[in-house]
């Protein structure tokens, strides 16, 4: 038996022991437990057969304390998975000395209510969810701030009931010898946060802050550790977010925002002051949200970072996005299309010589990386290539690039209306963002050009309706778009981790299929491990919806049909194969998982059937 099925054993007999349940009611529940399909905690179980509820099974364990492992109690409490406790056990290997919960905390794998609340159940404490603790003045002055501070503890008095000694971790706290005396109470130990803990020292120390004074030296340090991170791990954005009690530090890897660290609130101002220096921002500024640019040299790269400053109740949040300016694009037959697709876009919508292509999608869609994948493939001596961007994320030799400085009067409407008195072939604009753009792309379309140019919206045949309700005329937009590409990038599946996933009957019938007409369909899952940093994934995937519009698509556009009526014309009569469709063809193929698909693409229509969609994209089964 495991260590949490043991857990799960003593906590039901704690149950019954307690009249929570009957010994009938156990039996029936570890029965139930063995003929699940996957294994579940029987404390869980007993919860979903309605014989006990979370609150009784909590002021048991608090009423009769409990040998059992953090991780495993955890686990048998269905707050993680046995997968999740073993990868924060093997990341605590790596890091002596720290413990399991704050590896867990630190991976974003609980919070730290939910472990500090499971913590005071296995140990009988109280926990106190305060965000603000009052000392106890008396106790105060009898044990002097100097000793609880080296204790680390806070003493409480509840009322006229018991006093406490509160502490963020009970399991190291060493009393000294004839402490009881000094106190002279009764008291009992209880537990809170840390930051709780620390804010209430700190209204302890009449002097000031327990904590030194941060040094500029040390402040630049953490500044530059934190970029050099985010570019060796592949970060697409930094995070750093003033909270309550501390200053969050997030970093979206893989299209996912990711908990890195917690620094310590009066870090704030001179963490934010140091970047807005660099980005070339007003330090004296701290109410008006601001924007600023720093060009970054690390190891032979020159990156390029785009900073957000904006106000919140709690300070300035501030959000670093990494721009690689590089000259190695991804080829288009890198970029992830199936191969029918790719050959698709290629002969009918880049080999045609004029017309308005459309990438959309939401932001960190990958729309730039697949614009640029075109521009490089239409880039020739022969071709004038032009562009207007904001701001220019990818340096191509042979064209002629544009990057909006509205400081400067460089405006998207004054680059615009430019841009078509230079003789250009192909025009690029960067994204469509008004009327006025749009406008732009259009007659720049009428006068022979060809137009490529990225939009917001959720699909293909969201980009087209959008166009309408700008007021662009409809026999406009027939007439001159030629093509839709919508797309999303989901996670990549680590390759050293993965594991065969059959999908149960309800998670196939989540994906739009019937279970009874599919009886298996076989994904691949990753539990984590050392090469992906434990995170199940590495790297991404696009998935793609390309719609090129043919005569029945656009009479369906100038009779002003519904959606769904464009969509069914579409999938009918131009051979669209949806998001979601490529995305369940890339997760047959191993690339993804059912996860990411759940998550990411737009589920509008039932999917047609996994061998109809592999003859459609050109896939071999």
């Amino acid at each position: 038996m495991s260590d949490a099925a043991n857990a799960g054993t003593q906590i039901a007999e704690l149950l019954v022991q307690e009249q929570q349940i009957d010994q009938t009611q156990l039996a029936y529940a570890q029965r139930v437990r063995e003929r699940l399909p996957s294994p579940r905690p029987l404390t869980t179980v007993l919860q979903d057969l309605g014989y006990v509820t979370e609150v009784q099974v909590r002021q048991t364990l608090r009423n009769r304390r409990m040998d059992i492992r953090l991780g495993d109690l955890l686990c048998e409490l269905g707050l993680i998975r046995e997968s999740e406790l073993q990868s924060a056990l093997a990341l605590q290997k790596n890091r002596p000395g720290q413990k399991l919960g704050q590896v867990m905390i630190e991976n974003g794998l609980i919070n730290e209510d939910t472990l500090l609340d499971t913590l005071a159940a296995q140990l009988g404490l109280p926990f106190f969810r305060n965000d603000l603790l009052t000392p106890d003045e008396r106790t105060v002055r009898r044990l002097t701030p100097g000793l609880l501070r080296k204790l680390r503890c806070v003493p409480v008095r509840d009322g006229d009931g018991p006093l406490y000694l509160v502490f963020d971790d009970p399991l190291v706290a060493q009393l000294p010898e004839g402490f009881e005396d000094l106190v002279s109470d009764h008291f009992e130990l209880a537990l809170a946060r840390h930051q709780v803990i620390e804010d209430a020292l700190l209204r302890l120390n009449r002097s000031g802050p327990v904590t030194t004074p941060i040094s500029e030296s040390v402040v630049v340090r953490k500044v530059n550790d934190l970029i050099k991170a985010a570019i060796a791990d592949g970060v697409s954005d930094i995070h750093i977010e003033p909270m309550k009690d501390r200053l969050r530090v997030r970093m979206r890897q893989d299209g996912v925002l990711i908990p890195r660290e917690d620094l310590p609130l009066d870090m704030a101002r001179s963490l934010v002051s140091r970047i807005k220096i660099m980005a070339g921002a007003d330090i004296t500024e701290r109410r008006r949200h601001q924007d600023g640019r720093i060009l970054y040299e690390h190891g032979g790269l020159k990156l390029d970072l785009r900073i957000s400053f904006y106000g919140t109740v709690h300070g300035e949040k501030t959000v670093m996005r990494l721009l690689n300016n590089r000259s190695n694009l991804l080829d288009l037959s890198e970029i992830g299309m199936q191969p029918r697709l790719l050959q698709r876009f290629r002969e009918d919508v880049l080999d045609i010589p004029s017309g308005v292509t459309l990438i959309t999608g939401p932001t960190g869609s990958g729309k730039t990386t697949t614009l640029y994948g075109a521009v490089n493939y239409l880039n020739n001596p022969n071709t004038s290539i032009i562009t207007a961007e904001d701001p220019v994320e990818y340096l191509i030799e042979g064209i002629n690039q544009c990057s909006i400085n509205s400081k400067i009067g460089v405006t998207y409407e004054e680059t615009l209306r430019h841009i078509v008195r230079q003789d250009p072939d192909v025009i690029v604009i960067g994204e469509i963002r008004d009327r006025f753009s749009a406008d732009t792309a259009i007659q720049a379309a009428l006068t022979g050009h060809k137009v490529l140019t990225t939009f917001h919206t959720e699909d293909s045949i969201g980009g087209l309706l959008r166009l309408l309700h700008m007021d662009i005329e409809a026999f406009l937009i027939s007439s001159t778009v030629i093509c839709v590409v919508a797309q999303r990038l989901l996670r990549r599946v680590c390759s050293a981790c993965s594991t065969e996933h059959r999908l149960s009957p309800d998670e196939i019938r989540r994906l739009g299929y019937n279970p009874a007409e599919l009886r298996q369909l076989v994904f691949r899952r990753s539990e984590g491990c050392g090469e992906c940093h434990f995170l199940g994934y590495r790297g991404r995937v696009g998935v793609y919806e390309i719609l090129v519009l043919n005569e029945s698509v656009r009479d369906a556009l100038i009779q002003r049909k519904t959606s769904h009526e464009i969509r069914r014309i579409c999938t009918e009569t131009t051979r669209m194969v949806t998001l979601l469709e490529d995305g369940l063809v890339k997760a047959t193929q191993g690339l993804t998982s059912f996860e990411e698909i759940i998550r990411t693409l737009p589920r509008l229509d039932r999917p047609r059937p996994i061998p109809e969609l592999y003859r459609l994209l050109g896939v071999r089964s």
